[in-house]
């Protein structure tokens, strides 16, 4: 309520052209340049950086592979059922994994042998899409 008396007599003191009257967006704040936005940008990406290297060096943090245990081979068996085989300490075992828990299954007396890397197609010796193309639309018609 008390503002409005006071906005009627900025009003009139505008009115009859008091130079007390302060000009319309005097007191408003300037928008920041480009150096701030920048400057806050980077601060922003440094927080994400900071609080990522400090989430990864935090005891009980899930990002950390489990030293001693690794998963050697998965297979898909079911929905929600895996049969996984497992490399703990150099012995591996074989565990079925199912919604409800987790059972093992086997402990295999040698270890799986390694898999071959994969490798990229030889791209020179790939077939031209053009003539495969002929082909295909020949056979149809």
């Amino acid at each position: 309520m008390s503002l409005l008396p006071a906005a009627a007599l900025a009003v009139a003191a505008m009115a009859q052209g008091h130079p007390q009257a302060a000009p319309v967006g005097q007191h408003a704040a300037t928008a920041p340049g480009l150096f701030g936005a920048v400057m806050a940008l980077l601060a922003v990406l440094a927080l994400i950086v900071g609080l990522g290297w400090l989430l990864k060096r935090m005891p009980g943090s899930g990002f950390r592979p489990a030293e001693g245990l690794k998963l050697v081979a998965s297979l898909n068996v079911g929905a929600k059922e895996r049969v996984v085989v497992v490399e703990v300490n150099g012995q591996q075992l074989l565990l079925g994994v199912t919604g409800g828990g987790i059972s093992a299954l086997h402990t295999l007396p040698e270890p799986l042998p390694p898999l071959a890397p994969a490798t990229l197609p030889n791209l020179k010796h790939l077939p031209n899409f053009a003539q495969l193309l002929q082909q295909k639309l020949r056979k149809d018609a």
